[in-house]
């Protein structure tokens, strides 16, 4: 596929979609495709900043590990989600790891070609600002359900938000390809927890369990659950 050729799936996601169409060629002309093989590192803690990316296929994991080897993961970023804005403002070295899930399939943006762009053309800089600002709520949203909600509560409102992806697709999905480990890890439960909530809420047919999927039978009561 060509670079044009991508552009449809990116036009599915609302923050591209709404960009000025000149920003929008721009950051094509920009953009080379890169292919990360399952389980391959993009980027490491610490690493200097390399641009910006969206995935095209597959997903990417966002985490970290510890020197006790306890996995935290902060997110799982599906098309057609862009990232690594926080660097591009800063400068500052990358803050977690970020490793290739499936088939991955990236654009990317080299730092130094985005920086120049944005330096002959300032005012793009408010459209990637609002690429983070809107990060930045969702994690405010994450912390506080993590303080404040029940565990069936958080699990239900994630799933939602995976579904919506975060605010970017639409219509919602019904299907999540989202392994229950995968999951355990996003909400801070462990493995038993988690199991045991989703396996509840298929015996209220709510949701439908498969291998590595969960699919949301009743989005209306998975809703009720949520605001719980």
């Amino acid at each position: 596929m060509d670079m044009q050729a991508w552009r449809s799936r990116l036009m599915s996601g609302q923050w591209f979609s709404h960009l000025p169409p000149l920003l929008q060629d721009s950051l094509l002309s920009l953009a080379r495709v890169r292919r990360l093989p399952q389980g391959q590192r993009l980027f490491k803690r610490g690493d200097p900043p390399c641009g910006l990316y969206a995935v095209l296929e597959g997903a990417v994991r966002v985490g970290a590990v510890s020197e006790q080897g306890k996995e935290a993961l902060l997110s799982l970023i599906e098309p057609p989600h862009w990232f690594g804005e926080i660097s591009l403002f800063d400068g500052q070295p990358r803050t977690h790891d970020a490793y290739g899930v499936g088939h991955c399939i990236l654009l990317h943006i080299p730092q130094a070609a985005l920086v120049t762009l944005l330096e002959d053309h300032p005012q793009h800089w408010r459209q990637l600002a609002l690429l983070m600002s809107h990060k930045l709520r969702l994690t405010f949203i994450n912390l506080e359900q993590l303080s404040l909600l029940p565990a069936p509560a958080r699990l239900a409102h994630r799933l939602l938000m995976i579904a919506d992806g975060y605010g970017e697709i639409e219509p919602a999905r019904r299907i999540l390809q989202l392994p229950q480990e995968q999951l355990a890890l996003l909400l801070s439960l462990s493995r038993q927890t988690t199991n045991q909530i989703l396996k509840d809420l298929e015996s209220q047919g709510i949701l439908s369990l498969g291998y590595g999927e969960i699919e949301i039978l009743d989005a209306q009561r998975l809703r009720a659950l949520a605001s719980v």
